[in-house]
């Protein structure tokens, strides 16, 4: 279905409708702030609904643990206070700086007039690497991301990769499959030791050194053939997860002058970028100190809606008071 090209007029724009993206909507809306959020997937939760919604999440304040898929819905919630405008499934691609603010030129001819805009694109859009036996399989049983674990009910499930995913995936699946296969070209993984130790206890069956070589059947799959250690090996299979990691792609945002750290945003201790009304939060940006997490992503989607909230009105205060103190 085709998205149809509109005009949206707002006080805050939020690129990037992950963790931090969706805190720093609702925090808009408490400010009394206009706020519209745009992300090229069709979901709301960035790379924990895309990746990992099963996850357990271990530092998040508040939350001794909660899953990936509970914490976006907490946020999604939180966000609903603000009447946000989602615009998903499009990109932000062209930066236009005006008199009293910024104009914003989606990939669908969407423009968006902001009096301020807050990037917080995570790692930027996302693809995830090929598998090359993969071709011609994706949506007949072959995927890259596991958002939904219910399609694998009583299913022989190959996985692919040796990284943090692959090895959560495989726990996930394991209680919910027939069988899971986890396929690594190498005998060393990437994974996180404790992760690797429970699936070596579990029954998932671990299969390296070895590579996928061809993935055969007729509307769907069927089964999977590997090389191991140079003999051949065809495992029953109806479903291939290639978890192969991804690329990370910025390039829509480096075209608008934006001062980059590699593959991150330059940002001030306020969170100001070096266009003007442009700020960045979460883990697109760089500043003296970084640490990568969810939880210092919402501290700095406040710190960008507050400092923003005066630049769009100078007469704001940077610090409005504490929520509470409206209750």
């Amino acid at each position: 279905m085709s998205i149809e090209p509109m005009s949206v007029e707002t006080d805050i724009l939020i690129i990037g409708a992950g963790p931090t993206g969706l805190f720093a909507a609702y925090y808009a809306g408490f400010r009394g702030l206009r706020v519209a959020v745009v992300d090229s997937l069709p979901e709301l939760g960035g790379q924990i609904t895309a990746m990992y919604p099963e996850k357990q999440i271990l530092d998040v304040a508040g939350f001794p643990t909660i899953k990936g898929r509970d914490l976006v819905a907490g946020l999604v919630e939180q966000a609903a206070t603000a009447h946000p405008t989602y615009l998903l499934g499009r990109t932000a691609e062209r930066y236009q700086e005006r008199a009293a603010g910024v104009r914003i030129g989606l990939d669908d001819g969407t423009w968006v007039d902001a009096g301020a805009v807050i990037i917080t694109a995570g790692i930027g859009r996302f693809t995830p690497r090929p598998l090359p036996a993969g071709e011609g399989w994706s949506g007949r049983g072959l995927e890259f991301f596991v958002p939904d674990f219910t399609p694998y009910a009583d299913a022989d499930v190959v996985i692919v990769g040796g990284g943090d995913s692959a090895f959560d995936w495989a726990l996930s699946l394991e209680p919910i499959a027939r069988s899971v296969a986890l396929v690594h070209r190498r005998d060393a993984f990437r994974a996180h030791q404790r992760t690797v130790d429970a699936v070596r206890d579990s029954s998932v069956e671990i299969i390296t050194p070895a590579q996928v070589t061809a993935i055969e059947g007729g509307d769907r799959i069927e089964r999977v053939t590997l090389e191991v250690a140079g003999e051949e090996r065809v495992l029953k299979a109806q479903a291939v997860i290639a978890a192969l990691g991804f690329v990370a792609d910025l390039s829509a945002l480096k075209d608008w002058g934006l001062t980059l750290d590699k593959r991150h945003i330059v940002t001030d201790p306020s969170m100001r970028t070096n266009l003007p009304r442009v700020f960045a939060a979460g883990d697109v940006t760089e500043h003296p100190g970084k640490v990568r997490l969810i939880a210092v992503g919402f501290g700095e989607a406040a710190t960008a809606v507050n400092n923003a909230a005066v630049v769009i009105d100078p007469t704001a205060h940077v610090f409005p008071g504490h929520s509470s103190e409206d209750s």
